[in-house]
């Protein structure tokens, strides 16, 4: 397989050069979008990872370009974490999937497989024949001296994929990637016993010659015609050395380090060698402030800040660095056209750039405290309450967290403050005790006028029931008043500036209790809020009051199966929109067809692998959070 990197920054294609290469992967690099596209019209491509800001031609444009033309291989974009414009953009010019910035090595590699599995899809021929052997591509018949053959479908795929890859040797787990689909994860083994089936078909059918040879130590191939093996090939001398296509070094050389143990040694190299430019990289900012400070700042100079911004706010998320990312991407968005002539740029800038340079001072688990996120900018937010006491606290509490308080002491004066300026953020508190006017209420019509506004619900009750009617109605949190002004304060900022689905509330039902401590083992640092639940029978309480983002079944359970569970979730309006994955060590094709039936947006095999499972819930999230904004730009 070979695959075309598109990518400008140098410290992002070296790493993604060595992961890709040690992960067997043949590839070509462009740094900007003119080359790719010739690189791309010249070479055949078995895939092309192309970040969207690159110079000449952006990645938009070179995917469109190429999708005119005809060309077909698949298309992954790299694309920053908060522009979604970039996104829905790219999956319009024709890009078949995107990994955000910073990316997570476990999850693009996964991506790269699956959209692999897929391949091309042009064919040269209409038919392939090895004997007396000879299949119709057009109509999937393989027939032996005029005999039609009743294959599986896994054995068919075996079939067509040795007779189109003549002198190749496939592994067990290069078969596995080419033959079984995104949502299967069996073991090498049934690659072993699916030739079997398939041999012993051809035998059955009068074949003499056994069709797949196995080549002791390194996998299968298609056996050679007895015409054909009497004929010298050069390539004969090469056939030892060639696994799936990539060129290996002698057989009996022994792999020292795994996989994942090379991946991990080259990140720490790449972060080691990234840590000794950081300081010369970060000059361009330096350079910026004193333009700015002498009101010289010129267009040139403030895009080179905002480009250097992004791209580093890929690489240090990449490492592990995400405060550092999050300052940077707060970088790029102030260097932009504008916001850099806004009241209180330049000192956001200057405190932010003074945080970049100490970023690998900074500790590596989130303080309590984050000086990153109180120089989140001036953002407006709306307190809807008549506690005097409780605004005096919140409004101490605001300057520290760079918000901009306005008060509302009643829902009328509230419907006027946002029909005059709509406020980036509203904290409504449900009773009022001037007034007989229900909080409720109120909440209910402000999410259905201004979905684009959360709303943090704040009181000073407790009660079960008004928490899930709040849930119900869509509010971004509830909020109890005993909690501290500045916890409120911060929970606010997180609801303004969700950038990691890492923070998603994920929900899964299982009855084997096992599975779910193995659930939370995999889950858990990454950040996701979990919800586990093994008794079936308590799902939709647990669900109303829980709320989550991710819903994952277990395809069996005692009392009601997940098919049951997915089909009322699909039923309710509410939660008819909520992703669902579904957990089974079934992928017999009518069970499958029976969870999409129900409603099912994926499903990860048993056992659970865990790259894949990380991969599937981030897609999930990711593609829920932009049909949502979708909807409100539709709005």
């Amino acid at each position: 397989m070979k695959i075309l990197i598109v990518e400008d920054d140098k410290l992002t294609v070296n790493l993604l050069a060595r992961s890709l290469d040690a992960h067997n992967y043949a590839f070509n690099t462009a740094g900007d979008g003119e080359t790719a596209l010739q690189l791309a019209k010249t070479y055949d491509y078995d895939l092309i990872l192309l970040d969207v800001m690159i110079p000449k031609l952006d990645g938009i444009s070179v995917c469109r370009e190429l999708r005119a033309c005809g060309y077909q291989m698949p298309i992954l974009l790299l694309t920053a974490l908060d522009s979604s414009v970039d996104r829905v953009q790219g999956l319009e010019a024709g890009a078949d999937d995107y990994v955000v910035k910073p990316f997570n090595l476990p999850e693009l590699i996964a991506r790269i497989r699956a959209l692999l599995r897929r391949g091309k899809a042009h064919l040269l021929s209409k038919h392939l024949t090895w004997e007396k052997l000879q299949i119709s591509l057009d109509t999937a018949e393989v027939t032996y001296e005029e005999k039609v053959l009743h294959l599986t479908p896994k054995e068919y795929n075996l079939l067509e994929l040795f007779l189109k890859n003549p002198r190749r040797i496939f592994s067990r787990s290069a078969i596995l990637d080419r033959i079984w689909s995104a949502g299967e994860f069996p073991q090498e083994e049934a690659v072993t016993a699916h030739i079997k089936g398939l041999r012993q078909k051809l035998k059955a059918a009068g074949m003499i010659v056994d069709l797949v040879e196995t080549v002791y130590g390194l996998g299968y191939r298609l056996k050679s015609l007895p015409e054909e093996s009497s004929l010298p090939t050069a390539e004969s001398a090469k056939s030892q050395e060639i696994v799936s296509g990539q060129a290996s070094g002698p057989i009996n050389q022994p792999n020292t380090k795994s996989r994942q143990e090379k991946v991990s040694a080259v990140i720490a190299e790449i972060r080691a060698n990234f840590q000794a430019s950081f300081a010369e990289r970060v000059q361009i900012f330096d350079r910026a402030i004193a333009k700015f400070n002498t009101e010289t700042l010129d267009n040139q100079t403030r895009q080179a800040a905002q480009f250097e911004a992004h791209k580093l706010a890929g690489s240090l998320g990449t490492f592990g660095l995400q405060k550092g990312s999050e300052i940077a991407r707060k970088l790029e968005h102030l260097f932009k056209t504008e916001n850099i002539s806004k009241s209180g740029a330049y000192w956001q800038i200057e405190e932010l750039v003074n945080l970049l340079k100490g970023v690998f001072d900074l500790p590596t688990t989130e303080p309590e405290s984050n000086p990153v996120v109180q120089v989140s900018g001036n953002r407006q937010l709306l307190i809807i309450d008549d506690d005097v006491l409780q605004i005096d606290r919140l409004k101490a509490a605001a300057s520290a967290w760079k918000f901009q308080i306005e008060v509302a002491n009643s829902p009328q004066v509230a419907k006027s403050a946002i029909a005059r300026q709509p406020p980036d953020a509203i904290l409504l508190d449900l009773n009022f005790s001037r007034t007989q006017e229900n909080g409720i209420a109120l909440l209910a019509e402000l999410l259905r006028q201004k979905p684009e506004i959360p709303v943090m619900v704040l009181s000073e009750y407790n009660h079960l029931s008004d928490r899930i009617e709040v849930a119900r109605l869509g509010a971004s949190g509830f909020l109890h008043k005993s909690i501290p002004p500045a916890d409120i304060l911060k929970a606010v900022d997180r609801i303004l500036d969700q950038t990691s689905p890492a923070e998603a509330k994920v929900m899964v039902v299982d009855d084997d209790v096992d599975l779910l401590a193995a659930m939370k083992i995999i889950l858990q640092p990454w950040g996701f809020q979990l919800t586990t639940l093994d008794e079936p029978q308590n799902f939709w309480e647990v669900l109303e009051t829980t709320c989550p983002d991710l819903l994952i079944l277990d395809l069996e359970m005692p009392g009601y199966s997940g098919i049951e569970l997915c089909l009322a979730v699909r039923n309710d309006l509410r939660w008819s929109k909520l992703p669902v994955l579904f957990l089974t060590a079934h992928s017999e094709s009518e069970i499958v067809r029976q969870m999409f039936v129900a409603g099912a947006d994926d499903y990860v095999n048993k056992p659970i692998v865990e790259p894949e499972l990380i991969a599937r819930i981030l897609n999930r999230l990711e593609r829920n959070k932009l049909r949502y904004k979708l909807e409100l730009t539709q709005r």
